[in-house]
């Protein structure tokens, strides 16, 4: 048995969870190809004009699995934290992809509302456990596996590595070597993960600030005690959990001193991203240190010599503004 998971959208937070899950039910677990061009093209063909390109990707992402797959795993996320809903796409997105896609193996699209108390992600797994094998202990031993394996990813997160640096160390049992951070700036780049993590769609943003000798730190650095504690300072916080998350990790950077700018990557068309936005804007800007922001949009027509030339005006002005030119 087979089962299939598109590399996008909830993979860079859940994926860690998932696999071992799956392998300790004794499945085989597929992942779809690194995004590019050809995928986004299916997925562009596929979807409705009017969806942001991580759901056209998803559509692409799905479009490469459909044949090499027994059943594809496509949960309905509804809340991960118990208290925020996630974006109205995810909770549609298994009813997006059969009205889109011709040709589909099974979908297993059991809804994932952790508003229903903590014990909820152990029914949800448990469940999900019950359509491949009727051995109890099975499914026991390989829910405990896949939260252990997820509770060491957030662990390796937090260090200061990305997803897939995380996701290798998991696979190879290495830890990761811990060294001196002499870089003289420091970038807080925010966005959802989806967006940040994939390669293709952020087109490399990540990889190009390192290379410019830039420490980066993003959300899913920043430990969750303390994003709870940043969630007090607002009159009211969003509706949205991944929105949340980019808000109140700027906030706990800004208030940690510890970065010289913020980057907010932003997909356009983004309903919730437009509110995201305009508050992490004012948070920089009524800070008392005035962080230099800057708003980096994606889309399916984003190119990568136009965020290279913004993204290297933003660090020269940094540069500048630290007398370091």
């Amino acid at each position: 048995m087979r089962v299939g998971i598109p590399r996008t959208l909830s993979f860079f937070t859940l994926y860690p969870l998932w696999k071992p899950f799956f392998e300790g039910l004794g499945v085989d677990v597929v992942v779809s190809p690194e995004s590019n061009k050809a995928l986004l093209d299916e997925g562009v063909k596929e979807t409705v004009n009017d969806a942001c390109v991580p759901i056209k990707l998803f559509h692409g992402h799905v479009a490469a699995l459909k044949n090499k797959v027994d059943i594809l795993f496509m949960p309905r996320l509804v809340s991960l934290d118990g208290k925020h809903t996630l974006c109205p796409k995810f909770l549609g997105l298994p009813d997006m992809v059969r009205c889109s896609i011709s040709g589909l193996p099974e979908i297993i699209d059991s809804r994932l509302d952790l508003k229903k108390g903590k014990m909820e992600l152990y029914r949800f797994l448990y469940r999900i456990g019950k359509r491949f094998t009727d051995n109890r202990i099975k499914i026991i031993r390989a829910i405990w596996r896949a939260k252990h394996n997820f509770s060491h990813y957030r662990k390796l997160l937090l260090q200061g590595l990305t997803p897939q640096e995380a996701f290798d160390c998991l696979d190879t049992g290495h830890e990761p070597q811990s060294g001196e951070d002499t870089a003289s700036i420091r970038l807080a780049v925010l966005g959802y993960p989806y967006s940040l993590y994939d390669n293709y769609i952020s087109v490399g943003l990540l990889e190009k600030l390192k290379s410019y000798g830039i420490s980066v730190v993003t959300p899913e650095m920043v430990p969750e005690r303390e994003l709870r504690r940043m969630s007090k300072n607002l009159p009211k916080n969003l509706f949205w959990y991944y929105s949340n998350r980019v808000v109140w990790s700027c906030m706990y950077f800004l208030q940690k001193q510890s970065v010289d700018g913020v980057v907010h990557v932003t997909a356009f068309g983004c309903g919730p991203d437009a509110m995201t936005n305009k508050l992490v804007e004012l948070e920089t800007k009524y800070n008392t240190r005035k962080i230099p922001f800057l708003t980096v949009t994606i889309d399916e027509h984003t190119g990568e010599a136009g965020v290279a030339t913004r993204v290297e005006a933003f660090v020269d002005l940094i540069r500048r503004k630290k007398g370091m030119m």
